[in-house]
């Protein structure tokens, strides 16, 4: 099925403003960072308690929190969880009392506070030092997987194509923290399982193109690596558009129907697949370009190829 039959859209001579608009989502989002002191981590990782509560009739946010402040939680996160009059109440751990007698405090003060029958549907306990365990072994996990595509894209293809895709994958996951703290969506494990996904689903994007960039340098040998690069990225749109659309028409369909529990994980993919799409053509392509043109040109590339 062909989208787009005979593309000609010039994308790489628009490199240098995508340049622009990816510095400065990646400066946006930093500073975000920064001030806010880091992504804003889920219980998974920073530990604490969740409970997830039904009422049997209407209650608000404003209603729990005020329960909760009787016994000095009235700053504990709530948010909606799935079906109407569920909620979901995130406590930071307290040092003086367990999480058993942290639960049954919560519970007493909703009873009490809103005399409103409830079912208690679901509790979660993670401790502070499992939770730092578990960015310790993310941000090793996350250097494991790059370190891997490295390896693997250089032997495939040669590492001026490698050093693309990881720059392409480091500006992916950079934008979509600084989108999750500029909207303070915190990241759990979910969010996590997304940013991995988005990893390995922009990287089969990239090595779609570059596999039609390397074909063309065996048969055009006439045109010069931008004309080149171009031309393997036209050959490759209607295939992109097609993938990245239905992609994304799934998960919005799970941001928008899926309740408040698969929220974060969607909204990740959502804007995953819009910027992995866009940094396979406006960045990793491109920084193939700006290697070749500083240490060889594209002559270069095909000697090895021909050697090969």
């Amino acid at each position: 099925m062909q989208f787009f039959q005979t593309p000609n859209i010039d994308f790489v001579s628009k490199r240098r403003t995508a340049y622009y608009i990816s510095l400065t989502l990646l400066v946006v989002g930093l500073i975000s960072l920064v001030f806010k002191g880091g992504p804003d981590y889920g219980i998974d990782f920073k530990g604490g308690t969740s409970v997830v509560l039904r009422f049997e009739s209407a209650v608000t946010p404003s209603d729990l929190r005020e329960a909760l402040s009787s016994i000095g939680l009235g700053n504990s996160e709530i948010s909606k969880f799935g079906a109407k009059n569920e909620y979901i109440i995130y406590i930071e751990q307290q040092k003086e009392i367990s999480a058993s007698e942290m639960v049954d405090n919560v519970e007493a003060a909703i009873t009490d506070g809103l005399k409103i029958p409830y079912e208690v549907l679901q509790e979660e306990t993670v401790g502070p030092k499992i939770g730092g365990e578990l960015r310790a072994a993310m941000l090793m996990a996350c250097l494991i997987a790059l370190g891997l595509i490295l390896v693997y894209i250089s032997i495939r293809f040669e590492l001026v194509f490698a050093v693309g895709a990881i720059v392409a994958l480091f500006h992916d996951v950079l934008i979509l923290l600084g989108i999750f703290s500029l909207l303070d969506f915190e990241i759990s494990l979910k969010e996590i399982a997304a940013f991995l996904t988005i990893i390995g689903y922009s990287l089969n994007d990239t090595i779609v193109v570059y596999d039609r960039i390397r074909e063309n340098l065996k048969v055009m040998r006439s045109e010069e690596l931008p004309a080149l690069v171009n031309k393997s990225i036209n050959q490759v749109l209607s295939r992109t558009v097609i993938t990245s659309a239905t992609t994304f028409l799934v998960v919005l369909i799970l941001f928008i129907a899926g309740g408040e529990v698969i929220k974060g994980f969607a909204f990740a993919m959502m804007i995953g697949v819009l910027v992995g799409t866009y940094s396979s053509i406006f960045v990793a392509s491109p920084v193939v370009i700006e290697w070749q043109s500083r240490h060889g040109g594209k002559r270069q590339l095909r000697m090895v190829k021909k050697k090969k």
